[in-house]
């Protein structure tokens, strides 16, 4: 899938889109790519003389990942955008430097009408190690709703 495609069903933006490319995608899994290149805002602080991603990152790009595999599952989002609930059992267990490339795999594990539960896995492909794994939800929300806050 490129970036168009990614575009077309969610609402995030640069510098914000956290998600390259699409791998794989079937039923209630999905696999992407990032690479981070080092020119990303956040690596000027941090750390500027040890940078590295932020943990909060690496959820964020896999949330994404799995707002992708919402869409389509749900089919026609209707005006509504997935926002995040909840993130539990989080564990960071490799540093991701500039210049390395993830990759992102997220499970749809269970689904209550409108509240998606997931769970995220990100590979360092530099080292081969995981570098964060963590369960999370989300539900739909109108995007009328998103903008009165």
């Amino acid at each position: 899938m490129s970036q168009d495609q990614i575009k077309s069903t969610i609402p995030h933006r640069e510098p914000f889109l956290l998600i390259d490319e699409i791998i794989e995608q079937d039923g209630d899994r999905i696999v992407c790519a990032k690479k981070f290149t080092g020119d990303e805002f956040w690596y000027a602080g941090h750390y500027p003389d040890y940078p590295i991603t932020p943990g909060v990152i690496l959820c964020e790009a896999s949330m994404q990942a799995g707002a992708v595999l919402l869409s389509a599952i749900v089919g026609d989002m209707d005006g509504r955008v997935p926002v995040a609930t909840r993130a539990n059992n989080v564990q960071f267990r490799d540093i991701v430097r500039p210049g390395s490339e993830v990759k992102i795999e997220v499970e749809l594990t269970e689904r209550l009408a409108d509240a998606f539960f997931l769970k995220a896995k990100v590979t360092n492909k530099a080292t081969g190690k995981v570098a964060c794994r963590f369960d999370f939800a989300c539900t739909l929300t109108d995007t009328e709703s998103t903008q009165s806050r």
